[in-house]
């Protein structure tokens, strides 16, 4: 079963850089109390109400609201040095206060379906910049991402839609591909993910002008669409863009192979690799 595609809808827009501090704050602070929000300074003073005196004891509560302070922060935080420099890090922050995410890659599999070798080849590759420590970061970033956004109790609800020349770019090696067209034909038997693939007899279409992501968050803010570029990600905000965008994903979800065709073309590409 798949996710519901729910087209763009709202109008309107804050700065880009406060929407990724408050989706990263709801996210991250969803469950927390008003005295954990505004930290220890309201702390204090229920201290003082209550008549907790003792400096041992106050300073242990203190330390507590501390200890979760730091639990709540962004599961993203300690890979900053290998995100920063990109943006990546804003994007993340994006994306976990979303709750629809349609996805068109027309070359490689989306991030959040990559195998742990998929992605290690394909960011060793893209990325020449990168050591080889950098690179494991940048993995366990995506494999921590999928647990984060397609798993837990309030998953989001992915649609990808992939040209079939996703299949034939061998990436990493025969094995590495075929243990990625497993997990691909795997990724849609959850109620919250879809994948659907633009077959090669379609010819051209919309989506030759390259890969977007569309997030959906909810009312009553807009939805944005997410470009990636080599060094700085690109967010489109303004509603006619949004509407453009959503316009083409649909066109693109009408014409693709419906999900159980999709299951089935990548199980006999996969068995063309074996032989």
């Amino acid at each position: 079963m798949g996710a519901v595609w729910e087209p763009s809808s709202g109008s309107g827009s804050p700065q880009l850089q406060l929407r990724i501090l408050t989706h990263a704050h709801q996210r991250q602070h969803a469950a927390a109390q008003p005295c954990l929000r505004n930290g220890r300074v309201l702390v204090r003073a229920l201290l003082d109400l209550y008549g907790v005196k003792d400096e041992d004891r106050r300073a242990d509560v203190l330390d507590l609201v501390r200890a979760d302070k730091e639990q709540q922060k962004p599961w993203w935080r300690k890979y900053s040095t290998v995100l920063t420099p990109t943006r990546y890090d804003g994007y993340l922050a994006l994306e976990a206060g979303a709750t629809h995410l349609a996805s068109y890659q027309p070359m490689l599999v989306p991030g959040l379906l990559q195998t742990e070798d998929y992605a290690r080849a394909v960011i060793s590759q893209m990325r020449k910049d990168l050591s080889p420590p950098q690179v494991e970061s940048l993995v366990r970033v995506r494999m921590e991402r999928q647990n984060s956004r397609l798993g837990g109790e309030a998953p989001a609800r992915l649609w990808a839609i992939l040209d079939e020349a996703v299949l034939h770019r061998t990436v990493g090696s025969v094995e590495v591909m075929r243990d990625q067209m497993r997990k691909l034909a795997e990724a849609s038997e959850p109620p919250n993910v879809t994948v659907q693939l633009l077959p090669f007899s379609l010819g051209a279409h919309p989506g030759l002008y390259g890969p977007f992501v569309i997030l959906t968050f909810p009312h009553p803010m807009p939805n944005l669409v997410w470009l990636e570029n080599p060094k700085n990600s690109v967010y489109l905000e303004s509603p006619q863009d949004v509407e453009n965008y959503t316009d083409i994903f649909d066109q693109l979800r009408n014409t693709a192979l419906d999900p159980s065709e999709t299951r089935t073309r990548i199980a006999r590409i996969s068995k063309e690799l074996e032989e």
